[in-house]
């Protein structure tokens, strides 16, 4: 039975849209002063502490060493190292509300993607015509060289690629892990990251030259207890009471949020070319999920 959304699920919505929104200036800011392997180790670290106490707390049970090793270990890989990785390390040299529009390209590449991989999620002709239409705008984006020049077209690209890396992890746990919990799913996969990431930071030898400021440090402790940890906790609050339907409506807000907060907040520069980009993207985003649930009726 679908439940309706309270006003306090949508403010949680809200509240979700900005925190991940938010999560974009603050991997800029971290990276004037942390490499990209110590970055997203902490953002991580942080992550599962958040992670491990609200699971001990609902006492949940982890599942990372089950049987089922291989595959947390898999989906860990794609949906957390890489694609955190390679945010991290585009967002270096773009705008912060930049890297947050062509995540918000996730939702598009997921469609197509879940045609092929999955069993019902298939393509119809609105469905595609809302992808189309959403990668228009972010060609359109492209062609926009005061946002993206030749200085910073491949880190621009490294962003989408790290987006569809979420995809590919996404649809990895609804084929395997799917009926595992969403909590001892996400720990599980976290737990895994840190697994994975921990000797990729030993290798760059932080303590050797690292000279972080106290913008960057407190930035870094945000990027893993909110966006990582405490977002976590939200999106599975309204998952449990709300529905995946409405809590999937967060894709709309983050690159709004983003944008926003790169504004205000970082000062950087907004063209009609990328509000514009903005639109046609959000739009596609609203053609494919509304066939979706069309679909799914």
């Amino acid at each position: 039975m679908k439940k309706e959304a309270r006003t306090i699920d949508v403010l949680l919505l809200i509240l979700l849209g900005a925190i991940w929104g938010s999560a974009f200036f603050n991997i800029k800011i971290a990276t004037y002063t942390y490499d990209t392997f110590t970055l997203v180790f902490v953002r991580v670290f942080f992550a599962s502490i958040a992670l491990a106490f609200y699971c001990s707390y609902k006492n949940i049970k982890i599942l990372a060493f089950s049987k089922d090793w291989k595959m947390y270990s898999l989906v860990g890989l794609c949906n957390i190292v890489i694609p955190f990785l390679l945010i991290a390390y585009g967002t270096n040299k773009v705008q912060s509300y930049l890297a947050a529009i062509l995540m918000s390209t996730t939702p598009l590449s997921g469609t197509i993607l879940a045609h092929f991989f999955t069993k019902n999620e298939k393509l119809n002709f609105f469905k595609l015509i809302g992808v189309i239409f959403g990668f228009t705008g972010v060609v359109f984006l492209f062609f926009d060289k005061l946002v993206i020049s030749e200085s910073n077209f491949l880190y621009a690209l490294i962003i989408l690629v790290g987006s569809t890396f979420y995809v590919v992890g996404g649809i990895l746990t609804l084929k395997f892990l799917k009926n595992k919990g969403n909590e001892n799913v996400s720990t599980s996969t976290i737990l895994w990251s840190l697994i994975f990431l921990f000797p990729l930071c030993l290798l760059q030898e932080p303590w050797s030259n690292l000279n972080p400021s106290i913008e960057s440090t407190l930035a870094l402790i945000y990027l893993g207890v909110f966006p990582t940890g405490i977002a976590w906790m939200l999106r599975f609050h309204l998952l449990t009471k709300v529905g995946l339907v409405f809590q999937t409506q967060v894709a709309y807000l983050i690159p709004l949020f983003g944008v926003f907060f790169g504004y205000i907040i970082m000062s950087e520069e907004i063209t009609w070319r990328v509000l514009v980009s903005l639109i046609i993207i959000v739009s596609g985003i609203y053609i494919v999920k509304k066939n979706d649930k069309l679909v799914r009726k």
